[in-house]
């Protein structure tokens, strides 16, 4: 007999779609609160909005990642998201506190800030998916 090895098929499936749709509705927010649009300066070549958008996201998608390992349903998948969604709007929250020219650097390109804002993103993401699996 041969084994099915895509018995959990459907799980995937179903898994994986949750995933892209809390990433996608993690870039829509995000993209909202911003003051500048991302994927207009991205288009005319801008580096540092391209890169601090890119940090939030990997930011947003690790801790994501884990909770579908850990999850047992789509549901306990959704809720992780939505703890990940918190938190980096948090990290975003903490950069605008803390750098009040933040958005003025990122349409300047300056790629110093937007590397120090992916970073924090990262981080936070990092934190996150690791208390996740304490």
């Amino acid at each position: 007999m041969i084994p099915n090895y895509l018995s959990n098929l459907p799980e995937f499936v179903a898994f994986f779609a949750t995933g892209v749709l809390l990433l996608g509705v993690f870039w829509a927010l995000y993209t909202l609160a911003t003051p500048h649009s991302e994927l207009q300066l991205i288009g005319m070549g801008n580096v540092s909005a391209a890169v601090m958008l890119a940090g939030a996201m990997l930011g947003f998608a690790l801790p994501v990642a884990v909770a579908m390992a850990k999850s047992e349903d789509v549901m306990q998948l959704a809720q992780w998201g939505g703890v990940a969604l918190i938190v980096q709007f948090g990290a975003y929250l903490c950069l605008r506190l803390l750098n009040r020219g933040l958005h003025e650097a990122i349409e300047q390109d300056r790629l110093s800030v937007a590397l120090w804002a992916a970073t924090l993103s990262l981080c936070a993401g990092i934190i996150n998916a690791g208390a996740q699996l304490a």
